[in-house]
């Protein structure tokens, strides 16, 4: 049967963050702990509906509003006018600190420090590769359909394949074999970098499924493969974050 689950939008002062919590309150705690990293669209509906799923799931969920020093997304009419004027004026630093200070909130407010798990989505799945090389203290991350290899810039230095040597936390990416803006080369690329690597990662392509497969708002939607990949998610994290230290 589905928690009773409340949700609350927070300004963290000490980040200067605006957190996107929902919370699990008839699930004894501190609660293992997922931080949500948005689409390139911010904290809409999709991704606040993501959050109460992993709170029905007995984590304490938290979407963090990673542009709002940048400006809001909703004032852009299209993807490339929102990517060019807002999305690559926000630097990864910035955005890998304000994981940080979330995951100390958390830690401070309900959650279990020692069961922190991050999952991201397109723009956000890029950023939970990139934090499982960043914050020691991440036990598992699962990225779905991040791009993993691209130009480099001041506000964008690396991309994952540039930190596979890296990791520290165990990452699952998930990825549509017909997504035409990440291919299935750049996929294999990562692979043989995971592998010189010797880290601990695994990388599931679904042949039928493209880019944001999991967006269920979107016409890119692929029920069978969002299904498979919910579940393969939820195992990841029960595998390596779950475990009461």
């Amino acid at each position: 049967m589905p928690l009773s689950l409340r949700a609350k939008p927070l300004f963290l002062l000490a980040a200067k963050t605006c957190l996107r919590i929902m919370l699990a309150p008839n699930t004894e705690g501190p609660l293992p702990v997922v931080i949500v990293v948005q689409e390139i669209f911010g904290v809409h509906e999709h991704i606040r509906d993501i959050c109460r799923r992993l709170a029905n799931e007995g984590y304490l969920a938290i979407a963090p509003e990673l542009y709002f020093r940048q400006g809001d997304p909703n004032d852009y009419a299209d993807i490339p006018t929102l990517f060019s004027g807002l999305v690559m004026k926000v630097p990864d630093a910035q955005v890998l600190s304000d994981l940080d200070h979330v995951a100390s909130w958390a830690s401070r407010n309900g959650g279990d420090a020692n069961r922190l798990l991050v999952t991201g989505f397109c723009w956000g799945g890029r950023i939970a590769w990139l934090y499982a090389a960043h914050n020691p203290q991440l036990k598992a991350a699962v990225a779905w359909y991040g791009k993993l290899v691209g130009e480099k810039s001041l506000n964008s230095p690396k991309h994952p394949v540039d930190v596979a040597t890296d990791l520290t936390a165990p990452v699952l990416g998930l990825y549509g074999g017909q997504d035409t803006g990440i291919s299935l080369e750049s996929v294999e690329i990562m692979r043989q970098a995971l592998r010189a690597a010797n880290a601990r990662a695994d990388i599931i392509v679904y042949p039928d499924a493209g880019h944001a497969f999991n967006a269920d708002y979107r016409p890119s939607y692929h029920e069978e493969s969002a299904k498979d990949g919910w579940e393969r998610m939820l195992a990841w994290f029960k595998q390596y974050g779950d475990k009461k230290a």
